[in-house]
């Protein structure tokens, strides 16, 4: 049994994972799925991976999740915490010293154009969870968006990027330019969108699970 610890991404909640908990828990795993303080005008990075790290607890085997913009927090935690392992899902990959409102243009990211944010982040997504998703959404108004990532360096820790095919955010031909510059890692691919934990939750599942033994 491991414990995977979900860190959903901005603008999000808990909420977003709810289909892959069960999923993972039928199996025998334990979940950790923390609400990040978005919310809160002076909340920053220091106060995110507090967040995390107390919902932790005193659990171990941890497999660090970090969605979209949550890959900013998820390498946080292996300074504080026992990580088996970290998994970036449709990352953001951050370098040290770089502000998360600089990384779009660090990165070369060009947004989709002409495409409504449904079109962008939830193609393929059911209807009833699209029409569910809004309620579930926050506004971001932490501190950390002007913050350097405070890292020097990756954590020692094995990491793993996981893209989805039909990701119209952030496109698979960037995300693997991305992962190569910055991590020196070739991405594993899997059907789905940008929220691929609500388009193919038990297809994640199944990869994540299958991390274990890799």
């Amino acid at each position: 049994m491991a414990t995977f610890v979900l860190i959903h991404g901005g603008g999000g909640s808990a909420w977003d994972w709810h289909l892959v908990v069960p999923e993972l828990s039928g199996r025998g795993h334990d979940v950790v799925v923390p609400e990040l303080p978005i919310g809160d005008r002076s909340a920053g990075f220091t106060e995110f991976r507090q967040t995390v790290v107390d919902a932790v607890g005193d659990r171990r085997d941890l497999v660090v999740v970090g969605h979209s913009y949550g890959a900013l927090t998820a390498p946080l935690v292996a300074e504080r915490l026992p990580v088996r392992l970290i998994v970036l899902l449709t990352p953001m990959i951050p370098k040290p010293g770089e502000r998360p409102g600089q990384w779009w243009d660090d990165t070369g990211h060009r947004g989709p154009e002409g495409l409504s944010e449904e079109q962008q982040f939830y193609q393929g997504v059911p209807a009833e969870i699209v029409a569910a998703a809004a309620a579930h959404n926050r506004e971001q108004v932490s501190a950390e968006w002007d913050e350097p990532w405070p890292l020097e360096a990756w954590p020692a820790v094995p990491t793993r990027v996981l893209i989805a095919r039909e990701d119209r955010f952030f496109p698979v031909d960037f995300q693997r330019r991305v992962a190569a510059d910055r991590l020196g890692i070739v991405p594993d691919e899997m059907d789905g969108c940008h929220a691929v934990a609500l388009s193919h939750p038990k297809q994640l599942a199944d990869r994540l699970i299958a991390y274990l033994s890799c």
